[in-house]
């Protein structure tokens, strides 16, 4: 790179901003960024929807909306949907996707593709594109990443980032080794980038007018999740429902919108008559899910999806105790400040449940354990992390 000048990185945003925890890792990216922008660097965000352009402006990044870049996402998802082989697709997308050659006239030295998009690999741009997951592969059972085809098609993306891709972030080593068993791809070329607690959990929450806001049970197990089937709520509910006799008082509080397999879940509790120990909260803003937090007894998240996961970061920062299935990465992520259990066990679950709920001491070592295992993963070694990966490959494509 020329060293007369900045760095100068892009970051493009192709997805919007209700995506989930794929929106919460954009967020950690971009915070990252403006502590690196400081050093040297020159921060560039290219974007397609205009919901981005509220969230931006908390930024002191260049911006650039990509004109007919809705366009260009869709000619590029229409080449994933066709599985169009990587080489061709790269070809198509340098004549016809505007995406492709306004990203090009920025003239960033790189570009980070937080989102997992298709374009990171049908651009010829230097690109350090991400692979969050492949439990299609892993996990092949769920028909919300197998069926309709969805498992061939993920799979070819998630091919073409590892063959194209400059260089690969992923959320830990154990989706490093998946990446290398899945696609041979080389070691060097992947990097792991371990999630931080998203920027929101930290701020205050008024409680009196959550509280208003809010009806509750004064004590309840959470579990933050939208309704997929590997979610597993149905385990939950069934070993709250085993311990009912012994914890006359026992209830969960679910958040997510009203879904996926959200109807399929009701039905469940009323067939199995716990319709007064659920409660349903919704879909909730980033900014109520705080209340949530604080006010649990514990958070349980009995999912089958790996590698690792973003709300125990979350509880840990609210003073929650955690218990998470034992899989893939997760182990490792919460160390000894969570409760481990096998999520096809509902025994193992109940048993965890009743812990939790009837044990004061282990909630206080557990929330002790959550502060200090959330400490070390604060946005100033996030950013760090990130400048080592940008200029490893920064050193690569000189």
């Amino acid at each position: 790179m020329n060293q007369l000048r900045k760095k100068r990185i892009g970051v493009f945003l192709g997805i919007k901003t209700s995506a989930g925890g794929m929106f919460q890792y954009i967020e950690s990216i971009l915070d990252a960024l403006t502590l690196l922008q400081k050093q040297n660097y020159e921060i560039y965000v290219a974007y397609t929807y205009p919901v981005w352009e509220s969230v931006l402006t908390q930024y002191s990044f260049k911006t650039q909306k990509i004109s007919a870049g809705v366009f260009g996402i869709k000619l590029s998802d229409f080449m994933l949907m066709m599985r169009i082989p990587g080489a061709f697709s790269r070809m198509i997308s340098s004549i016809f996707n505007p995406v492709s050659f306004q990203l090009s006239r920025l003239k960033c030295d790189l570009w980070i593709f937080p989102a997992q998009d298709s374009i990171g690999y049908q651009t010829r741009e230097v690109a350090i594109v991400t692979i969050h997951d492949l439990m299609h592969l892993y996990e092949p059972s769920f028909p919300e990443v197998s069926s309709n085809g969805r498992r061939l098609i993920r799979d070819h993306r998630f091919s073409n980032l590892a063959a194209y891709g400059s260089a690969i972030l992923v959320d830990s080593e154990i989706g490093k080794g998946h990446v290398m068993e899945s696609y041979g791809t080389s070691s060097n070329k992947i990097f792991s980038l371990p999630y931080m607690p998203p920027s929101y959990i930290y701020r205050n929450v008024d409680m009196d007018s959550f509280n208003k806001r809010y009806i509750l049970p004064d004590k309840y197990i959470f579990y933050p999740a939208q309704f997929w089937e590997h979610k597993n709520h149905k385990r939950l509910i069934e070993a709250a429902s085993k311990i009912a006799h012994e914890a006359p008082d026992i209830a969960l509080v679910f958040t997510g919108g009203q879904d996926k397999a959200y109807k399929d879940i009701k039905k469940y509790v009323k067939s199995i008559h716990m319709q007064d120990r659920i409660t349903f909260a919704g879909y909730v803003s980033d900014s109520d899910i705080v209340g949530f937090y604080k006010r649990a007894r514990a958070m349980i998240m009995p999912t089958f999806f790996g590698p690792t996961n973003i709300p125990p970061l979350e509880a840990f920062v609210c003073g929650c105790p955690v218990a998470v299935s034992n899989i893939y990465g997760m182990p490792n992520q919460v160390g000894d400040a969570a409760l481990l259990f096998n999520p096809n066990s509902v025994n193992e679950i109940s048993n965890v449940m009743l812990d939790l709920w009837n044990d004061d001491d282990l909630c206080v070592e557990l929330v002790d354990k959550g502060y200090k295992k959330v400490a070390k993963l604060n946005l100033e070694n996030f950013s760090k992390s990130l400048d080592n990966i940008i200029s490893t490959v920064d050193s690569l494509y000189v």
